[in-house]
């Protein structure tokens, strides 16, 4: 199995103009000078984290996601963000997985967050989505999502006997005033998960004069930060090195000694 380049992009965000948006991350993936693999933009990249989802949303077949194909194919890398989706009559913060060919996955937001009323406006999803590329696994998931362990446990597949995943990447749009949290969370899932873990987070005021420092981060499986970004806007591409991680699961091979559980629907 080779080693990843994966690219993060930390940056402020226009509020609630996804035409503006579109502009901006064009100028920053043309931007990019090296050869990279993944791209990893926040969470509702195209509008800020806005509740006006009956407004602002777009369906699979919108411009966003029109875009992010159209980019993906032309920089030949994957690309992914959150976006405002409707579907069926409902609003997801729906993360999409997007290949160069076209073809994508998706992860709805498991975890809404009550404390801005989320869960008034958008759709709970219930399943997770490990993405594949170059023989690693990739465990995708949303902002809120990081305060829950359970639904990020890296459980040791009994078909396999191998991990689910080797990256946890969380998209988010994290204000400033939790940072300590953002921060120390995103160490704790590399270290009890054995896996590398990238969390990439918008900077500046959204449209409710919330501030965000970014602490965008790297980190790797035993918790020692790689790369972490506060306040400024930054591309960041770095190498994922395989050996590191298979050299880290060998010497400490606690996964197998996890406890065994089954996640159910919530209520």
């Amino acid at each position: 199995m080779s080693d990843l380049k994966v690219t993060l992009v930390q940056t402020q965000l226009n509020w609630e103009d996804s035409a503006a948006n579109l502009r901006m991350f064009d100028e920053k993936i043309n931007s990019i000078q090296e050869r990279t693999e993944v791209v990893i933009l926040p969470e509702m990249f195209s509008t800020g984290f806005s509740m006006k989802s009956a407004q602002l949303a777009e369906t699979m077949d919108g411009t966003t996601v029109q875009w992010m194909k159209k980019k993906a194919a032309e920089k030949n890398i994957i690309l992914t963000g959150s976006v405002i989706i409707e579907e069926n009559g409902q609003y997801l913060n729906r993360l999409i997985w997007m290949l160069p060919n076209g073809t994508y996955g998706t992860y709805d937001k498991r975890h809404l967050f009550g404390y801005a009323g989320e869960q008034d406006h958008y759709q709970p999803g219930d399943k997770r989505l490990i993405a594949q590329v170059k023989g690693w696994k990739i465990n995708l998931s949303i902002c809120y999502d990081l305060r829950f362990p359970v639904w990020a446990r890296n459980n040791i597949q009994p078909d396999t006997n191998e991990p689910a995943y080797d990256i946890l990447v969380n998209v988010a749009n994290w204000p400033e005033r939790r940072k300590t949290a953002w921060t120390t969370l995103l160490q704790a899932r590399a270290i009890e998960n054995q896996s590398f873990v990238i969390g990439v987070n918008r900077v500046g005021n959204d449209g409710n004069n919330i501030y965000h420092s970014g602490e965008s981060s790297l980190i790797d499986p035993m918790g020692e930060i790689i790369y972490r970004k506060s306040h400024d806007e930054d591309v960041f591409t770095y190498t994922l090195q395989r050996e590191r991680l298979d050299e880290v699961r060998k010497n400490i091979p606690f996964l197998k000694d996890a406890d065994a559980f089954t996640i159910l629907p919530k209520a």
